[in-house]
């Protein structure tokens, strides 16, 4: 099984912002945008780490536990509304739904952890 680690940042939030896919302590994908914020660069990453696996068995670790509360819980209800939400509008829809598309495609298993707590990006 596949173990890939996701990352993303802006700099300053918002600013210029990247994001990083590693696997065996290696990234495997980087990418950026010009302007952007660390919740939008989260989710770009996640969304090529689920194109990477694809229908591979994977393992995404990743510190947004909002990016898979959205995956998880959320979008679904907001696509069954029509992409509407009770109060406002969903932020970042453009990655919300190609994110969602990508993730009921695959057999990932989102895993969530705390951020900045030691554990080094390698297959375990």
């Amino acid at each position: 099984m596949r173990i890939l680690y996701t990352d993303g940042s802006a700099s300053p939030n918002p600013g210029p912002g990247g994001f990083a896919v590693i696997e065996n302590g290696q990234p495997i994908a980087l990418g950026a945008e010009a302007e952007s914020t660390n919740i939008r660069m989260e989710g770009l990453a996640l969304k090529r780490a689920l194109e990477l696996v694809g229908a591979e068995a994977a393992e995404i670790r990743t510190d947004s536990e909002f990016w898979i509360n959205v995956l998880t819980k959320w979008a679904p209800g907001w696509r069954a509304k029509g992409w509407k939400k009770s109060r406002g509008e969903i932020a970042n829809l453009d990655i919300v739904k190609s994110l969602l598309e990508v993730y009921e495609q695959s057999s990932a298993k989102l895993v969530w952890l705390k951020g900045h707590d030691g554990e080094e990006c390698q297959s375990l």
